[in-house]
């Protein structure tokens, strides 16, 4: 999909530029041009000089100490073992990842969940809540989904160990890629900053990052208020079909209430949280379980 939307933006940008053109969200000023134009001097352009041999020698760095770690722990444990299917999934989202942790935790929340069944739905919830509510990068939940992954299905080791290696092969496999593109293409983004063609690729790109946030929050938000959420296929389109007989209404009251007081009275984030999870915690504390 990603690469769909930047050869769209590509081709687009060369029939119809304006289309294709990003807005400026928050506007330009001769104080932030001044401050840019202070930081990107001629002189710091021309520090690192592009070069084939520069690029060779970073992505033979960055290549080996990317997979060298985890071809490692491969060869340790089999290549038909839970660290390697996370090593390899985790680093292929990691070359896709466009848009930061909204866009990519959706992808990674289906797969983990319905293709290789490390988690629950209800678990994968959790774990997207509890990185909401702490400190530090959303990504890192990608931390939560392997220790569980690798808990259930501990290969030789105790569960408790296995958790903490997968722990540890998750966040490498995440963000090792992460020094090997900014090395490796920093030299050229002032180059390719006035390419027309580029830049209506991103544009393109940035819509489809839109959709795809779109469609974590709908994955969410069905899979908070319902028990059972199934899928409907036509053709290429997938389709989430709830099973309304497991509705949850307090789930529901809350979204409702939460939603009344962001957008209606302007609450903020932090108060709208406090509150909702005031009134969860007096509802399971006050309201006997059905079950």
């Amino acid at each position: 999909m990603v690469l769909g939307a930047g050869l769209i933006g590509f081709f687009g940008s060369r029939v119809r530029p304006g289309v294709f053109q990003g807005g400026g969200g928050h506007g330009s000023s001769a104080h932030g041009d001044e401050v840019r134009d202070a930081v990107i001097t001629a002189e710091t352009a021309m520090r690192v000089t592009p070069s084939w041999n520069r690029f060779f020698r970073i992505a033979f760095i960055g290549l080996a100490s990317w997979f060298g770690p985890l071809l490692l722990v491969g060869a340790l444990f089999g290549f038909s073992s839970v660290f390697w299917q996370m090593s390899k999934f985790f680093s292929q989202m990691a070359v896709v990842t466009f848009g930061g942790a909204y866009a990519v935790l959706a992808y990674v929340a289906q797969e983990a969940v319905q293709v290789f069944g490390w988690l629950r739905p209800g678990e994968m919830l959790n774990g997207l809540g509890m990185a909401e509510t702490t400190p530090g990068p959303l990504i890192q939940v990608v931390q939560y989904v392997g220790f569980l992954g690798a808990f259930r299905d501990p290969e030789s080791l105790t569960p408790l160990a296995a958790g903490i290696l997968a722990s540890f092969v998750v966040t490498w496999a995440t963000y090792a890629p992460c020094f090997l593109w900014i090395f490796l293409g920093a030299p050229y983004i002032e180059q390719l900053r006035g390419n027309k063609a580029l830049s209506g690729a991103l544009t393109a790109i940035t819509a489809a990052v839109v959709g795809v946030i779109l469609n974590l929050s709908v994955w969410f938000a069905l899979n908070t208020l319902f028990s059972k959420v199934g899928e409907t296929h036509l053709g290429p389109l997938r389709l989430y079909t709830p099973d309304w007989t497991t509705l949850s209404v307090p789930s529901l009251v809350l979204s409702v209430i939460a939603g009344i007081a962001l957008f209606r009275f302007n609450l903020g984030t932090i108060p709208t949280l406090a509150l909702t999870t005031l009134l969860g915690a007096a509802y399971v504390l006050l309201i006997p379980s059905s079950g």
